[in-house]
């Protein structure tokens, strides 16, 4: 098939100013990733500690090259001869040597009992508790590095080191107290200051404060030495989670065009969503997908065409991102909205039971295959056997043994099992007795059956619940015109009449919710990622952070 991005896509026809990308990740396997990039560095373990921080927090490579010429004089401070012995004084120096020469086994046993033994000496309580972090023992690490601050309270190393452990256990109002103290203490314009500055910009976006963190971005980069990409990057992307987005833009376009990559145009075209220009944001996304066509990408291209109603082409390029990555669920659940959103049930039922048949528990799936089907005109479609079977496993579920009966019902009149229908709606009024799809659909039924009496009850009860379902008000009609009450009949039609001149907004409002479905996937190979698009946007991270997987296409650094 022809590639899905060289074409000019069609004019746009909606829009929302959602942004797509601006959340930040960190968790057990990024914290993981950091402490192996820790590994691998060249200078001196001693300053590890805020070298840890330079990796945790994503520092740029100028600050890390600046922390090599870092002097850690709180490990190489004379100690008193009668706070340690010379043998133990030795093992000390023993120790670190040790440490710095990356043979943290043989320095660990050492520092453990040092530790013990002279609880109130920094040096090896700092080190010991920087080694834990390493080795990503951090409950162990974290009560070292709480006495190594006390122990040291004027000492920004301390105190930032501590934060970064913050940081790994997602504690981020203890992160922020500790790394604005390792600010407080790191004077303007010294060497540390730009990256104890960065840390603190970091924590405080994790801690979802992106106004102050775009402030310390800013601190940073008001130095001499001209800001690297990432610090542009992150500082931009700190402006626009606060909502400074013309100024994000500025400072993003700062970035040296040789810089530039798929990550930079996606915070751009997250930028020109934010500003209305909608077409320059699809440009963007497929110009980073031209470079790099990732999952994530291809993804970003596939929710901004949803996002604007562009069916066809969202069709197109989510098809084509399951054909590229087969494992990745969230573009069958896409192209299977698009179809949904275009009216086309037959062609999004399949994609969305075949998803449902090898993941169960995929609520999801099991959701949009229900609301297919509930939509498909009268006849069996073979995939919506798959909404019955998750309604069967999950009968407190009312919207999907709602969905399942109305399946049934949709069959042909001779295969109709009304029997199992109507059990089916008494378990989704058992779960929700005021669900007023679970009682239209009763109302349904027993007008099948005839009767016209229960019938009426049933879709009374429905357009108590929700007034505005002209559906209801039609079949209630029609179960009064059978019981010979023409007024009340012609009373409801006049009321099917006017809710039914709302069933465009009601259906814009379908659609919308529907695509809210794809906008925020953790990962794009897990049923917990498709399970998630509740909740959020596509996610970014961190530039300049180790990589959690292909969901972000673009953060900060």
């Amino acid at each position: 098939m022809a590639h899905p991005f060289s074409p000019a896509v069609g004019s746009m026809r909606r829009s929302y100013a959602i942004s797509m990308r601006a959340k930040l990740h960190l968790d057990v396997s990024f914290v993981s990733a950091a402490h192996s990039l820790l590994r691998r560095l060249a200078y001196q373990r001693r300053a590890w500690l805020l070298r840890a921080s330079a990796v945790v927090f994503g520092f740029g490579s100028a600050m890390l090259a600046a922390q090599q010429h870092t002097t850690p004089q709180h490990r190489s401070a004379p100690l008193p001869a009668s706070e340690m012995s010379a043998a133990d004084l030795q093992d000390l120096h023993a120790a670190l040597d040790a440490y710095d020469r990356g043979k943290t086994e043989e320095a660990e046993p050492a520092l453990r009992r040092l530790s013990i033994t002279y609880p109130g000496n920094y040096p090896a309580t700092e080190a010991l508790g920087s080694l834990y972090v390493e080795s990503n023992r951090l409950p162990e690490a974290l009560g070292l590095l709480e006495r190594a601050a006390l122990l040291a309270p004027r000492d920004p190393l301390a105190h930032a080191n501590l934060g970064a452990a913050y940081v790994a256990l997602g504690r981020s109002p203890e992160a922020v107290r500790e790394i604005r103290r390792a600010a407080d203490l790191t004077p303007v314009g010294s060497e540390g200051y730009s990256g104890t500055q960065l840390g603190l910009a970091h924590a405080l976006l994790l801690a979802q404060q992106p106004a102050e963190a775009a402030r310390a971005f800013a601190a940073a980069a008001a130095l001499p030495a001209v800001p690297d990409s990432d610090l542009l990057y992150n500082w931009s992307l700190a402006l626009l989670r606060a909502g400074s987005v013309a100024q994000a833009g500025e400072v993003l376009d700062r970035i040296p065009p040789a810089e530039r990559n798929d990550e930079t145009l996606a915070l751009a075209a997250d930028i020109d969503e934010r500003q209305g220009r909608f077409q320059d944001a699809l440009t963007a996304l497929q110009t980073a997908t031209r470079q790099n066509p990732s999952d994530a990408n291809l993804y970003a291209v596939t929710v901004e065409l949803l996002r604007h109603w562009t069916w066809n082409a969202a069709m197109e390029v989510a098809h084509f991102g399951a054909t590229r990555y087969p494992a990745s669920t969230h573009f069958r659940i896409a192209e299977g909205v698009a179809h949904y959103a275009a009216s086309d049930y037959k062609s999004a039922i399949p994609l969305f039971a075949n998803l449902l048949a090898e993941e169960p528990e995929n609520n999801i799936a099991a959701d949009l295959l229900g609301r297919s089907c509930s939509l498909l005109a009268e006849g069996e479609e073979l995939g919506c056997k798959g909404v019955y079977a998750y309604a069967m496993g999950h009968p407190e579920n009312a919207v999907m043994t709602t969905y399942a009966a109305a399946a049934i019902l949709h069959q042909p009149g001779t295969t109709q099992n009304l029997p199992e229908a109507e059990k089916l709606l008494s378990a989704a009024l058992h779960a929700d007795p005021r669900y007023a799809p679970a009682w239209f659909q009763l109302g349904v039924l027993h007008g099948i059956e005839l009767q016209w009496e229960q019938s009426a009850a049933d879709l009374e009860h429905a357009v108590v619940f929700q007034p505005t379902l002209p559906e209801a008000h039609y079949r209630l009609s029609r179960a009064y015109a059978h019981l010979g009450r023409h007024d009340a009949a012609q009373a409801q039609l006049v009321l099917q009449q006017t809710y039914a001149a709302q069933a465009k907004t009601k259906l814009d409002a379908r659609l919308e919710e529907v695509v809210t479905f794809l906008l925020q996937p953790a990962s794009p190979q897990s049923a917990e990622a498709v399970n998630s698009a509740h909740s959020g946007s596509p996610a970014a991270s961190l530039r300049g952070t180790p990589a959690t997987g292909p969901a972000s296409t673009a953060g900060p650094r």
